[in-house]
């Protein structure tokens, strides 16, 4: 199994560059997995207390359940995931079934930044976004699909999301094996990485029968 991570910051677009690589792939071939599903459960505390939560520093995930699934998928079992509700800042009862396939795709804002998270990837990718486009996505995404205002997403950008972003995220490119500007508009990044993925996969496949 392929594994590779897609990191960036908040509205880089990694999202688009994993959806498209799925694409052009085959659903078949390929899932998608969110780091933002592992977001902790904090089911003890209160909204208010949820809601004053540091959500962009590497803490906030629960990678220790991502490495364990992707454990589990690596040896052949499908898992169910956790599925995040951002306008409760909580996660939903329901889970997603994750079958096993030859390639997974990890993206997230630290998928670069835990040390054992990146070293189960086998093909790391920055995505690199000037941060005036960004933040506009990350506006428009919030408001129009997380239930947020336009305070709260200004206040959090500048309390947590930049800060975390120079300290963190955009410190962790340099763990990266490809970096793609401007993420889902770049058709060629994201072809010569498909056709890198498909490579891969035929080298393994080669490999395997050889062995």
């Amino acid at each position: 199994m392929l594994v590779i991570g897609i990191a960036g910051g908040t509205g880089s677009g990694k999202t688009t560059v994993a959806r498209s690589i799925m694409n052009k792939l085959g659903s078949t071939n390929v899932t998608l997995i969110s780091q933002d599903n592992y977001y902790i459960h904090h089911n003890g505390l209160s909204f208010a207390e949820r809601e004053s939560i540091n959500y962009d520093h590497p803490n906030a995930f629960e990678n220790t359940l991502l490495l364990e699934h992707l454990m589990e998928l690596r040896e052949g079992r499908s898992v169910n995931i956790p599925v995040y509700d951002f306008s409760q800042h909580a996660r939903s009862a329901e889970t997603i079934r994750i079958d096993v396939k030859p390639i997974v795709l990890i993206e997230g804002i630290h998928v670069l930044t835990d040390e054992e998270l990146r070293n189960a990837l086998n093909i790391k990718v920055f995505v690199d976004t000037d941060p005036d486009v960004r933040i506009l996505r990350r506006l428009t995404r919030d408001i129009n699909e997380r239930g947020r205002t336009l305070q709260s997403v200004f206040d959090q950008y500048l309390t947590t999301v930049k800060p975390m972003h120079d300290a963190f995220i955009e410190p962790s490119k340099k763990y990266a094996d490809i970096i793609i500007p401007e993420g889902g508009e770049n058709e060629i990044g994201i072809s010569m990485l498909t056709i890198l993925t498909e490579r891969y996969m035929i080298d393994r496949a080669a490999a395997y029968e050889i062995g």
